[in-house]
């Protein structure tokens, strides 16, 4: 297979790797942009703060029931209602607030509505920490929540860390397996270079979206009992999982077409020899058909008979020459070979 086949066999993992790389962008751009419907729509986790009361829905019982579930054992459900009394006095609050990976989006909700008026300004490694993002570090709010809660904020903050550090590293990974891919049109050796660079990419890839789909979802199904008593609901984006899931996939697709073009679609044709003194490419020079050559031709005749090499002058039109009784006998019985 020519240069043609080599580049027709690498065409599909490069379009995979650059849709991953597209997608990858998308999960980066969410809550980005106040102004972009389509990036507001980008975000892990939604929190919806427009019902929310501190008359709880639930009996203080169920209430407390759903703390001790979740591990919170020395906060009662007046405490709760105190905690969100204070939220509401001594903040402003947008009516929801949605995560990304670079930063958070608000806005106000109309008539069903959501309309997002700011996004904060994108951070590396960022975090949603509420009470700084609401302006209550120096409150005496926080004096009212379990024991437990610096805690669990270390472990997000650290695991939120660790998903932006995967993404950031997936997205360098795949622009550097693109800019490779360009040299496994040459030979073999660029297809298992551009495969070993996939490999990595795609390993941080699904990292990143296990990461921020297993994180999100915990955070969810801790707080959404409690939380939803109190009219505070909680709600997963679709869009920026199916962007960083098909990221996955098209990087995952992308290695396995990049590995083929590893074992198949040299490279070289198929025609030619290598000349093995200067190493140059040649063809063959093929001999006209129904020719043939005495087997002794390199100057030895065959069995052991001395080749007669004269042959009678040329005569005039009619006359025949005498036969050379010599030649005749010598080459009697000598073998032809096909070339």
């Amino acid at each position: 297979m020519g240069k043609a086949g080599r580049v027709a066999c690498i065409f599909t993992p490069y379009v995979l790797t650059i849709a991953s790389l597209i997608c990858i962008i998308f999960v980066g751009l969410g809550c980005t942009k106040a102004s972009s419907n389509a990036l507001n729509n980008l975000y892990f986790l939604r929190i919806n703060l427009e019902n929310m009361t501190s008359e709880g829905s639930k009996t203080t019982t169920e209430i407390e029931n759903i703390l001790s579930e979740n591990g919170i054992t020395d906060v009662s459900s007046s405490d709760v209602s105190d905690v969100i009394d204070q939220l509401k006095s001594d903040s402003t609050l947008a009516d929801f607030y949605q995560i990304g990976l670079w930063g958070y989006c608000d806005g106000d909700i109309t008539n069903n509505k959501k309309d997002v008026s700011t996004c904060s300004n994108p951070k590396a490694e960022f975090y949603f920490d509420p009470f700084s993002v609401w302006g209550l570090d120096d409150s005496s709010v926080k004096d009212e929540l379990p024991s437990d809660y610096n805690k669990l904020m270390k472990i997000y903050k650290a695991v939120s860390k660790w998903m932006f550090i995967a993404y950031l590293i997936a997205f360098i990974a795949t622009i550097l397996a693109i800019v490779v891919g360009f040299f496994a049109i040459c030979s073999r050796w660029g297809s298992c270079v551009t495969t070993l660079v996939a490999v990595f990419a795609f390993i941080f890839t699904a990292a990143g979206s296990i990461t921020s789909t297993v994180l999100f979802s915990i955070f969810r199904s801790t707080l959404k009992g409690t939380l939803e008593a109190y009219g505070i609901t909680l709600s997963m984006g679709k869009n920026i999982y199916v962007a960083t899931w098909l990221a996955t996939a098209f990087s995952l697709a992308a290695v396995i077409f990049w590995t083929f073009s590893v074992c198949c679609c040299s490279g070289r044709s198929p025609y030619g020899h290598r000349n093995n003194n200067r190493g140059i490419r040649s063809v063959p020079a093929e001999k006209a058909p129904y020719t043939y050559e005495p087997l002794g031709a390199g100057g030895q005749a065959p069995y052991g008979q001395q080749q007669n090499t004269s042959y009678p002058a040329p005569v005039a039109h009619g006359d025949y020459p005498a036969p050379n009784t010599t030649h005749q006998q010598s080459n009697a019985y000598e073998p032809f070979r096909h070339a």
